[in-house]
């Protein structure tokens, strides 16, 4: 039995912890994203990643459970998970040019005691073509990914101007912070 669970299918959050060589169990948190109304972004990242892990915990109890949410924020906007294809092409118009934010909510729970923390990242796109926004989309197909892009792929490579803050942050998890945790808690 390993000594962590992470809460998440996330693959990009599995192969962070695989890097970082922590020792886990992947344990899939079946929650509904929606949030109180009046939450900061921030609050929102951290509200949907403790629901993930309190899921867990019930189902793993005396387990040391990881779960974290990204969102992307545009201005006001939380930008989620894109619905189709134009969906995912609309978002991406809009971040074109842009800098956004990209905020990670982190929770860490055993039994009652839990660690929860948000990590924040700034993230500004060149301005990108029609062509670029429709190739990236119909050949990388990013329709699980919060604003619709994942910063490994082709568009980050391409389309990033710069990156204020943890670039892991932005793939899913900002491991680093993570592992001080997990040696503080």
């Amino acid at each position: 039995m390993a000594s962590y669970i992470l809460a998440s299918q996330s693959p990009r959050r599995k192969q962070l912890l695989e890097w970082a060589e922590i020792d886990f169990d992947i344990r899939i948190a079946n929650t509904d994203e929606s949030y109180p109304e009046g939450l900061t972004p921030e609050a929102v990242a951290e509200h949907i990643a403790r629901e993930k892990a309190a899921v867990v915990a019930r189902a793993e109890p005396g387990r040391t459970i990881i779960a974290a949410d990204t969102i992307v924020v545009l201005g006001a906007e939380i930008i989620g998970k894109p619905a189709d294809r134009d969906d995912a092409v609309a978002t991406l118009r809009k971040l074109s040019g842009n800098a956004h934010r990209v905020i990670t909510g982190v929770a860490i729970r055993r039994g009652d005691r839990e660690v929860i923390f948000h990590d924040v990242t700034e993230v500004q796109f060149h301005p990108l073509s029609e062509e670029q926004l429709t190739f990236y989309v119909d050949k990388y197909r990013p329709y699980d990914k919060a604003g619709a892009y994942a910063i490994q792929e082709w568009i980050g490579v391409v389309g990033i101007k710069a990156v204020q803050g943890d670039f892991y942050n932005v793939m899913g998890l900002p491991v680093s912070r993570v592992v001080q945790a997990l040696r503080d808690f």
